[in-house]
């Protein structure tokens, strides 16, 4: 919105300007009627529409030193390169000149959560439009300087350059309000065929401290006199604790203080070890109540489909047709699965006068900061987090709530920096799982071949119960005034939660789509990636396998026939060129070749996977031996950086389709370490894995991060019902259930 300015005769008088007064009499005149409502006023692209002013995203010094500002968090994507080369490109400045600072609620524009590969396609667009738009300021405050027109001026190297050859460097250019104005609708983006950083692959500016032993992470940061704490979690859900000596623990070396606040409880000391040692004192003094309230985990299904359930179709087409059709139907679960980052959770908080900063990997410092505000019923603007890596997650795991953990504690230790370090089975027991889902399929042949009609059923809950409130994160929850859970709602599509890629993007004449949407899961849940979509590509791109079998036709070729949008189908034909797809074609003893494809949320990025598993028959251990995949996300920034995260969605993927399934009893969590939640290992990972990327010049960012974990997932499926002769339909995929259907 512009400034409103008071408009009085004498600014009009003294202005030169017109005072014109119209009046209209349409509404008196009954024959007329009254002129159509004006046409909404284009807005801003990306983030810009959230966070209009241009130093919200970029901002230049008097010394010519630009920072690039961004409300996301780098957890891993790379975008932190990527968004300093599409600002450097716009700005024509060298790449290495740039500065990126990612999410701080004292310092960037509240861009949320990061997550749903929405980082490129929000944040990348509004820095690349206000780079774009902040060149264009530099060249006409030139121009005004040099007395010449704009067109005769350009820019390099951070300066704007005369005919003449005259230079004027962006910091003798630049003024302080000259960025502080609103982003225009459209900005003159330069051409990408003038592209020199942009489309280049970059090393990414994130790699070197990881690889290095430098300070990369949150769990790495120590500062001046800074303590150590450790929680002692409550053994099980909605435990009670009923009595707690913490006399030893307090007499310990090095124990500071010892902080209990209904069902939370922690310990805190000067040395991390001395911290630990306390915890594993206070955890033997505590005495719990427990409740057995888990449901049977052998019965997911049926678990599942009898919870209470919102139904809704979310999407219908066509009419069924007759049933005198070939029809075949089938069933998919996917089990609850951990986030099972490498790096347990941390957060280091520091009150200092009433002011609270948080260094968190949270994935969203807004909201976080509004729980954490709410938990210390403090004044948000009190509250200061800071986004700083975290090892190992995409998605909502133990983050947010490790962030709340150290703002509690440190409220009892003000002006101590407070670190609270996570235990490898509080992460595992505690943190919100991916949910469990049951998909149900039913499809129809015509005489052609082609499906005739389709009907998929989802059974699962939001997938997303990040902090926003107190109730989302564990302290709050366990204080003895605690805050309620906030209650789960279905996020709206076309995004959505659970079904997320629940619509199919193939061209059926006659499809149906319904949500059950579960309200209350019997274990902890939000957020793991790419949400509901890995499970419903996974069940959709089995069963078009399923349908190819039955219609007797190859599986690309199947696809293909039902497929309209032509740049997912330049994604599979790129993919099956690739792979040596051929029709017919038979892979060798004990192996096999599997194809899926999917679009991204229907809306970002596409993806195709082929792959070639082997499987012991003996063992039924399967291997996928290699992959390759298509990708079109739009206008590639770092090429390297892309694929980097297809290979990266193949290997997660992968891990989660093998091996991955969250264990409890009717009491506990049981799933608390590497071997009762085993996952991936590097003997495992396949001996090749091809990314062709097809790059859009011009087009719109496409997200990408989370577009190849749905079409692995289906593609190694594919592949072991290809080298078996068995269908499996039930992740995961492991050892023990590929032996028993081979001996069925």
């Amino acid at each position: 919105m512009n400034t409103p300015v008071n408009i009085d005769r004498r600014r009009v008088l003294a202005g030169g300007g017109a005072l014109i007064v119209s009046f209209s009499l349409s509404g008196a005149l009954a024959q007329q009627q009254a002129a159509p409502a004006p046409a909404p006023a284009p807005s801003p692209p990306g983030s810009l529409k959230t966070s209009p002013y241009l130093d919200a995203w970029i901002r230049i010094d008097a010394n010519g030193r630009i920072e690039v500002f961004t409300g996301k968090a780098e957890l891993g994507q790379g975008f932190k390169t990527a968004f300093q080369q599409i600002a450097a490109e716009e700005l024509d400045v060298a790449f290495e000149s740039l500065k990126v600072t990612t999410a701080d609620t004292g310092l960037t524009a509240n861009e949320g959560y990061t997550s749903g590969s929405n980082s490129m396609k929000d944040s990348g667009t509004a820095i690349q439009n206000a780079a774009a738009q902040a060149r264009e300021l530099l060249l006409a405050e030139a121009a005004n300087r040099l007395g010449l027109s704009v067109e005769t001026l350009w820019t390099a190297g951070g300066a704007v350059i005369a005919p003449d050859g005259k230079r004027l460097s962006y910091g003798e250019l630049v003024r302080d309000d000259m960025l502080h104005v609103q982003a225009q609708p459209k900005s003159k983006l330069k051409d990408p065929a003038t592209f020199k950083i942009i489309g280049r692959s970059v090393p990414r500016v994130d790699i070197p401290a990881k690889v290095t032993g430098g300070a990369a992470y949150v769990q790495d940061m120590r500062l001046p006199g800074m303590v150590h704490a450790r929680i002692v979690r409550p053994p099980s859900y909605g435990a009670q604790l009923i009595e707690c000596d913490t006399a030893a623990a307090e007499k310990l070396p090095g124990v500071v203080k010892v902080v209990r606040d209904g069902n939370f409880l922690a310990v805190v000391a000067e040395k991390e070890f001395q911290s630990v040692k306390a915890m594993n004192a206070l955890a033997a003094a505590a005495k719990w109540q427990e409740t057995a309230s888990l449901p049977k985990q052998d019965d997911l299904l049926a678990v599942l489909t009898s919870l209470p359930a919102q139904t809704s179709t979310i999407f219908e087409r066509g009419k069924s047709q007759a049933t005198s059709q070939k029809t075949i139907e089938a069933t998919y679960t996917r089990p609850y699965q951990a986030h099972g980052s490498i790096g347990p959770s941390c957060a280091v908080a520091q009150l200092i006068d009433g002011a609270l900063t948080v260094w968190t990997h949270t994935q969203g410092v807004f909201p976080d900061r509004q729980g954490i505000a709410e938990m210390l019923r403090m004044p948000p603007a009190s509250v200061r987090l800071i986004h700083v890596e975290g090892s190992g997650c995409y998605g909502h795991n133990g983050a947010d709530d490790a962030a709340a953990d150290a703002a509690l504690i440190a409220r009892a230790l003000p002006g101590r920096p407070v670190r609270v370090q996570w235990m490898r089975e509080q992460e595992h027991a505690w943190e919100p799982f991916g949910p469990a889902m049951v998909t149900k399929l039913k499809a129809s042949l015509d005489g052609n071949g082609k499906i005739a009609d389709w009907h998929f059923d989802v059974w699962s809950n939001t997938h997303s119960m990040r902090p926003g409130g107190a109730g989302s994160m564990l302290a709050a929850q366990h204080m003895a005034q605690p805050f309620a859970v906030p209650a789960p709602k279905p996020l709206p599509l076309p995004e959505g939660g659970g079904d997320r890629n629940a619509i199919p993007i193939y061209a059926f004449p006659n499809a149906q789509v319904v949500h059950h949407f579960i309200p209350a899961m019997p274990l902890r849940i939000s957020a793991m990636r790419a949400l509901g979509a890995y499970h419903n590509v996974f069940s959709i791109e089995s069963f078009m396998d399923e349908l190819a079998g039955l219609a007797g036709a190859d599986p690309v070729e199947f696809r293909l026939k039902h497929l309209e949008d032509q740049r997912g189908r330049a994604v599979i034909e790129k993919a099956a060129q690739n792979f040596g797809w051929r029709s017919g074609q038979k892979a060798p003893q004990d192996r096999g070749f599997g194809f899926a494809f999917a679009r991204y949320k229907n809306l970002a990025a596409y993806c195709a996977i082929a792959s070639e598993v082997e499987v012991n028959r003996e063992t039924g251990r399967p291997r996928l031996v290699r992959a390759v995949a298509a990708v079109d996300s739009g206008q590639v920034v770092n090429p390297d950086g892309l694929v980097n995260q297809i290979e990266g969605a193949i290997v997660q993927s992968m891990s989660w389709t093998l091996y991955e399934s969250v264990s409890f009893d009717d009491t506990r969590i049981t799933s608390i370490d590497w071997q009762t939640y085993p996952i991936l290992r590097f003997e495992a990972v396949p001996d090749s894995i091809e990314v062709h990327i097809i790059d859009r010049p011009g087009q719109p960012f496409l997200g990408s991060g989370e577009t190849g974990q749905g079409p692995a997932a289906a593609s190694i499926a594919n592949a072991i019902a290809n080298a078996t002769g068995k269908r499996l339909r039930n992740l995961p995929l492991t050892r023990k259930r590929i032996k028993q259907a081979i001996d069925a």
